[in-house]
């Protein structure tokens, strides 16, 4: 009887063998980074905010890898070498994706090996020449508002925030801000010369610094546009 049970084993250990060494895949290793730009600037966001997704037909289950885009612009994904398709959801961004002169959502992406790609948009909006400066336990900010898709698919602004925190993560959550100014605008707003201003609080434990940008919501798009972060000293 004993022997009869060791020769019904051997099978079953060659099906255990036999699917760890299908399930033995080699892990991704290719490396997709660069940054998301207008005219090679950087667009900025909020941190882990924005994303896009990646679709790589072939497989049994199709799905979607998220991409996220870090405050600066920036992006970075393991993957394995494929075909890709690139795409942004609906209203994910303060853009529009162009590509070959046509407002389009989806980029196709051929990974061969680690790949730097900068990602050309085109933003509702830019903001520009942003100006930071501390006095009398507060922060200002001065900036320029360009208004960069004007045809149909134009949006209008609803706000413009100034924002501070404590670190170098900075934005509209609750997290990350200590303190923020928002600012309606409306058809008599100056958008080549906004000020915005905001109290500095007490913090604890205690810094003589923060950590400052400007966020511009647009409407109809759930994710703000921001000027780059400063670290303003008092």
């Amino acid at each position: 009887m004993k022997r009869i049970i060791n020769y019904l084993a051997i099978p079953a250990l060659l099906v255990v063998f036999s699917a760890c060494k299908k399930d033995n895949f080699d892990p991704p290793g290719t490396t997709f980074k660069g940054r998301i730009t207008y005219q090679g600037q950087p667009i900025m966001v909020e941190q882990n905010q924005v994303r896009f997704q990646l679709w790589e037909s072939g497989w049994g289950l199709y799905a979607p890898i998220d991409v996220q885009i870090t405050q600066e612009g920036n992006f970075s994904a393991v993957l394995f070498n494929a075909n890709y398709k690139l795409v942004i959801p609906k209203n994910e961004g303060p853009w529009m994706l162009k590509e070959a002169g046509a407002a389009k959502d989806t980029l196709l992406v051929d990974l061969k090996g680690n790949q730097i790609l900068d990602i050309e948009v085109v933003p509702y909006y830019m903001v520009r020449n942003a100006q930071f400066s501390q006095a009398n336990g507060r922060v200002s900010a001065t900036v320029k508002i360009e208004k960069i898709i004007t045809d149909a698919n134009a949006r209008n602004i609803e706000s413009v925030s100034l924002y501070i925190n404590k670190t170098t993560i900075v934005g509209s959550n609750g997290n990350m801000q200590v303190q923020r100014k928002d600012s309606t605008v409306n058809g008599a707003t100056d958008l080549n010369n906004l000020q915005l201003s905001v109290a500095i609080p007490s913090m604890t434990p205690a810094q003589n610094y923060v950590f400052a940008r400007v966020g511009v919501k647009i409407a109809g798009v759930e994710d703000r546009l921001y000027s780059p972060i400063q670290k303003i000293t008092f």
